[in-house]
């Protein structure tokens, strides 16, 4: 019996969900394009989902005058809910802002995904997200690659076999992460 395979994920945090549903940013017409037409989907959780309401309504958006049933609508058609893992991260993906850590955290742990975001915090760690297993990537890094769809990150590499002598990496001053 064959099993339909899942469009890839996509985890967006909470200023690109602002982007796309307050600011109407068009630099997202791409992702709601593939949301749409079922390419890829949102993934998130329910911490992800209360910062966006908590955002939304410490009102500082008021003069953009954002439609909240709406957004949440949006949010509950599109955003596919999924358990956070109690699962530590790995110490070489802790954002500097933890209040960034959850949406690196599920991309994480979904694997095979791509995290949506414009914080420098969380951008920093692209490369080291890469070597895990998923991307980093802006709206506009996305859509610009392979017409939207998903970039898949490379693949972790494979553990050094038994015996094998692991390879020494010389660590420039340069290289900081």
């Amino acid at each position: 019996m064959e099993t339909s395979k899942l469009p890839p994920a996509l985890v967006l945090d909470t200023n690109v969900v602002l982007d796309w549903l307050v600011f109407r940013n068009p630099a997202c017409a791409p992702l709601v394009e593939a949301l749409e037409a079922g390419r890829v989907r949102w993934v998130g959780t329910a911490a992800m989902r209360d910062e966006l309401s908590h955002v939304l309504g410490r009102g500082t958006l008021a003069p953009w005058q954002p439609d909240l049933e709406a957004i949440a609508e949006a949010h509950r058609r599109w955003a596919q809910l999924v358990e956070a893992s109690a699962a530590p991260t790995p110490a070489r993906l802790r954002c500097a802002d933890p209040d960034d850590q959850k949406f690196i955290d599920l991309a994480a742990q979904l694997g095979d995904a791509c995290l949506l975001s414009r914080d420098r915090a969380v951008l920093k760690l692209a490369r080291r997200a890469r070597e895990a297993g998923f991307a980093i990537l802006t709206p506009e890094a996305w859509s610009s690659t392979a017409a939207g769809d998903l970039v898949r990150p490379r693949p972790a590499p494979a553990p050094a076999r038994s015996g094998a002598q692991p390879a020494v990496r010389s660590r420039r001053s340069s290289d900081s992460d």
